[in-house]
């Protein structure tokens, strides 16, 4: 393929020998405008992917100049980037140019409107407004953002094509990006174009290899050109007189590239040389000045200030500005003109010289070519000349420190300070990788002595995220400096701490502010750290004195107010700290509510996480108030969305979410919310805290659901088993494990994880079974072999229930004691439990009891109460999607002679006119069998009622007129 005059000139163009590419992008574009075959009857129209992969010089930007112009005659929006050598280290350079354009000229009212609850988040990214206080986004939801920006563009100016162009010199933001967005190109009105070098692709391009050319096909790959193509591109430029001997030299002396036969059929016309056999000869010196060093000699003789022009030029990169050009070369406007006009006529230059024009190079060989021509030595200075231009004009620090990055360190105190507000800015935008490119060189400058802890703190907050282990080691550095500002130290600690733990280093996080606490003078900054002790203490599994801290905690709590957050944060921590340790649901309650006096904002400060609010709502749960968790959670969430969080932020959320939805009984919901958050924990990466939340709630779902195979596949393929992490986590993963190798029938590995965990977590004080039922499952796992030793354990929880006094908690405790109890004892134990559970919110729990109930009723030889059980168990269990429980009742059905009855529509939210009116009698505290009386119904009747209402509701019966208030 060739056009006549390259990238930046004029004249005519031809394509050849490109017809297999334009036979696929006219398909490509037809499927988009949905016409394929000319005028042949619309079809329904959708978006494809096509990727062209060639070296340097074989026409990848002609062939994409040419799907604009027929995407615009098929009256497409067209969006066009194109990386730039000198701009891969600037964030978002290509998602800039592309998106940029077609938003920024709207008022900000409207801007706003358009980008809804996106604006505060991709608005910095794309340069349409400035970042806002508050935590930055993290990059996934940054990502996540570009997504929805681009997708509503996508749909509001269909039929779109994006063409992007020198893909391997897109910034690693954006390539990245755009990486993951193109499979949903499809199912789009969108066709994206993506050209690249593939010998040229750095390790953040990679993701590049991998997409297809068209539907799934190999990228399209370009060839050089052949003797007879090269023969008519002459012939084209230079008339028919050109002899084939001449067009057979031109052919090889270009190996059929394009772009060099192009570049060499103007030289020919501008020397005025006759295209015969005669001046044949010549050509090879003439094809030597279209590059390398024979370009650059031919640059040298256009004079000193045109040379200098072409290396500022060269230093700027795309999209060059004329005046900064000048500035950067040290000319005069009129000089720069003239060396721009003298660069245009080389065919070295392209554009206009005007306040709104831009420069580029007719071809990026070109101007890589210049840019390695530069002395080493002048193209150090000329970067610092062009941060010092581009500072002057306006562009501020992040346009001015890549060129800043190729500067030499010299102890200037002025480009620490410019590549620090450059980190600030670019963190702000979402580009933590960019910050720390820039914070690093910073800290080679050197910076003065009294700002290299800041340097260094900086360093490792930008690093928070995605390289722990050198965040670690950078605010460990900052730490051995001299800190004269007490706030800069403290920011030091809090941050160390939480990186520390959040690599599963606990007990290092806890160590470095007990050190701290010692030596700190304020005791608001001493209670914040105490705070901060108390929660990352709180996670250790390997805590040497639980109960302590637990004594110490309580005492703190209890005599503090709640005034501001760091108060109401040690009050929530005092919250958790009841219910693991399995105080009356009572005390639990009454401090949840102290913490929530003021608010808890899950996302108002990333230096305090969000694990205090998260605990907070997650107590309602155990404490039978689901309805009020999943308050919590919603609006935690919408925190989590309004600041870009979405990458570790939003998993926990979808998991834990989960784990409430399944403890509600809800299954089906569980397992859809829990695969969200498994999805969003894998861009996290394997092993991390959010991967085994994620993990092991899904592995309870599918046990609850009675797939247990699909639960044994979920733990090996996502590496579910020991060792186990450091840190606690809920459900407790080491539990949940055993409760798998029970299912599986693995007694004897169940009973040795579960006693592991049960000796794990009773010596720290963690004695609720309603949070973690090690008891429960290792009673069953030990029933057969050591049947007085699990009647023990069954008992010993029940009491730990009791004391507890979440209903929940206790009817599942004594469904577990009448599984390893004699014969004798079975039924009354699961007539209480399901008692106790039909005045909870446990559907699945309330489900399992009821069954159970029924069994042994029907062992009994009491048909008409088996009959009874039976029928609400499999009603109940069906609600809650547990299919394992539902084939369960059914085949007890059957062993009673009873036939199953048709199931009812599933069950939904929405109170029926008898709940309501039996809702209202409890709410008015009347005993079931009072409003059994006024609503001329049976006692059982309302018992049945009101457990329905409690279910939907989300909350027992002691927070029932709250629940039905809010």
């Amino acid at each position: 393929m060739a056009l006549r005059a390259g990238r930046g000139g004029t004249g005519r163009g031809t394509l050849f020998e490109r017809e297999s590419e334009l036979a696929a992008v006219d398909e490509a574009l037809g499927e988009l405008t949905g016409i394929p075959h000319g005028s042949d009857p619309p079809e329904r129209p959708h978006g494809a992917l096509l990727a062209v992969a060639a070296p340097a010089g074989l026409g990848k930007t002609t062939l994409l100049a040419e799907v604009r112009k027929r995407a615009a005659a098929r009256g497409c929006t067209v969006l066009y980037a194109r990386g730039g050598d000198q701009e891969q280290g600037v964030a978002f350079h290509v998602a800039r140019q592309l998106i940029q354009p077609r938003l920024a000229a709207l008022p900000e009212p409207e801007l706003r409107a358009r980008l809804g609850s996106w604006y505060a988040i991709v608005g910095p990214a794309l340069g349409l407004c400035a970042a806002s206080d508050g935590a930055p986004p993290d990059p996934q939801g940054l990502r996540d953002g570009l997504d929805w920006v681009l997708t509503h563009l996508a749909v509001r100016s269909a039929p779109m094509v994006l063409v992007l162009d020198d893909a391997h010199w897109a910034d690693p933001e954006s390539l990245g990006w755009l990486a993951a967005f193109a499979p949903r190109a499809e199912e789009l009105p969108l066709l994206m174009v993506v050209a690249y070098r593939p010998e040229e692709l750095p390790e953040h391009g990679e993701a590049l290899r991998g997409l297809p050319g068209r539907s799934g096909q190999r990228p399209l790959g370009l060839e050089p050109l052949s003797a007879p193509a090269v023969a008519r591109l002459v012939r084209e430029a230079l008339g028919a007189h050109a002899d084939d001997a001449f067009c057979r030299e031109c052919w090889a002396v270009t190996a059929g590239n394009p772009f060099e036969a192009v570049e060499l059929t103007a030289k020919v016309h501008d020397r005025g040389l006759a295209p015969t056999e005669s001046g044949a000869h010549l050509l090879r010196d003439l094809a030597a000045a279209v590059k390398g060093s024979g370009l650059i000699a031919r640059l040298e003789r256009l004079g000193p200030a045109t040379v200098r022009f072409a290396w500022a030029c060269a230093v700027l990169g795309t999209e060059i500005s004329p005046e900064l050009a000048a500035g950067v070369a040290g000319l005069g406007a009129e000089e720069a003109a003239d060396a721009a006009d003298r660069l245009r006529t080389a065919r070295i230059l392209t554009g206009e010289v005007t306040a709104a024009g831009t420069l580029e190079f007719v071809h990026p060989l070109i101007a890589t070519a210049v840019y390695r021509a530069i002395p080493g030595g002048v193209r150090v200075a000329l970067h610092g000349q062009a941060a010092w231009t581009v500072l002057n004009a306006g562009l501020g620090p992040a346009a001015a420190a890549r060129h800043l990055l190729e500067t030499h360190p010299d102890g200037d105190g002025w480009v620490v300070k410019e590549l620090r507000a450059a980190a600030r800015e670019t963190i702000r935008a979402g580009a933590p990788d960019a910050a720390r490119r820039y914070l690093a060189r910073a800290l080679r400058e050197p910076p003065p002595f009294e700002d290299r802890a800041a340097v260094l703190y900086e360093l490792g907050s930008a690093s928070l995220l995605t390289e722990p282990a050198t965040t670690v080691n950078h605010l460990r550095a900052a730490l051995e400096e001299t800190v004269t500002d007490p706030a800069l130290r403290h920011g030091i600690v809090y941050r160390l701490s939480q990186v520390l733990a959040h690599s599963d280093r606990l007990a290092e996080a806890s160590e470095i502010l007990a050190r701290e606490i010692r030596t700190t003078d304020d005791a608001r900054v001493r209670l914040r750290m105490q705070a901060e002790q108390f929660m990352w203490d709180a996670f250790r599994a390997d805590e040497p004195d639980s109960p302590a801290r637990s004594r110490r905690l309580a005492r703190l709590a209890d005599r503090l107010p709640g005034r501001d957050l760091t108060e109401r944060y040690i009050i929530g921590l005092r919250t958790w700290d009841a219910t693991l340790r399995g105080e009356p649901v009572d005390v639990v309650l009454r401090h949840a509510e102290r913490a929530l006096e003021g608010g808890l904002c899950w996302a108002a400060d990333e230096d305090r996480g969000f694990e205090v609010p998260v605990l907070v709502a997650m107590a309602f749960m155990y404490a039978d108030r689901p309805g009020r968790t999943e308050e919590l959670f919603v609006d935690g969430i919408a925190d989590f969305e309004r600041a870009g969080w979405h990458g570790a932020h939003l998993s926990f959320a979808y998991t834990l979410l989960a784990y409430v939805r399944h403890r509600r009984g809800r299954l089906a919901e569980a397992e859809d919310f829990v695969r969200a958050g498994l999805r969003l924990a894998r861009r996290v990466g394997p092993g991390t805290p959010a991967h085994w939340y994620a993990s092991g709630t899904l592995i309870e779902v599918l046990l609850a659901r009675g797939r247990v195979a699909e639960a044994e596949e979920a733990a090996r393929t996502h590496g579910f088993g020991p060792p186990f992490p450091a840190a606690v986590v809920f459900p407790d993963a080491q539990t949940v494990y055993g409760e798998l190798l029970l299912a599986l029938g693995r007694t004897k590995e169940a009973a040795a994880e579960l006693g592991a965990a049960g000796r794990r977590l009773d010596p720290r004080g963690m004695r609720n079974p309603g949070w973690c039922p090690w008891q429960l499952h290792l009673a069953r796992a030990e029933a057969h072999d050591a049947p007085d030793r699990a009647l023990a354990l069954a008992h010993d929880a029940v009491e730990r229930a009791r004391h507890f006094g979440a209903p929940s908690a206790i009817g599942q405790a004594l469904r577990a004691a009448a599984d390893v109890s004699p014969r004798s004892e079975r039924a009354k134990l699961l007539e209480e439990s399901v008692a106790h559970l039909e005045r909870s919110p446990a559907g699945y729990e309330l489900a399992c009891s009821l069954v159970a109930l029924g069994a042994e009723a029907r062992r009994g030889g009491r048909a008409e109460d088996a009959a009874d059980h039976l029928y609400r168990g499999l009603e109940t269990a069906a609600d809650c999607g547990a299919d394992g429980l539902v084939e369960r009742a059914r085949d007890e059905l059957a062993a009673a002679g009873l036939r199953p009855r048709p199931l009812r529509g599933a069950a939904t939210d929405a109170l029926t006119t008898r709940e309501r009116a039996a809702a209202a009698c409890a709410v008015r505290g009347l005993h079931p069998a009072e409003a059994a009386a006024e609503l001329h119904l049976t006692e059982p009747d309302v018992v049945r009622l009101l457990s329905a209402v409690y279910r939907k509701v989300g909350t027992d019966q002691a927070g029932l007129a709250a629940a039905l208030h809010t």
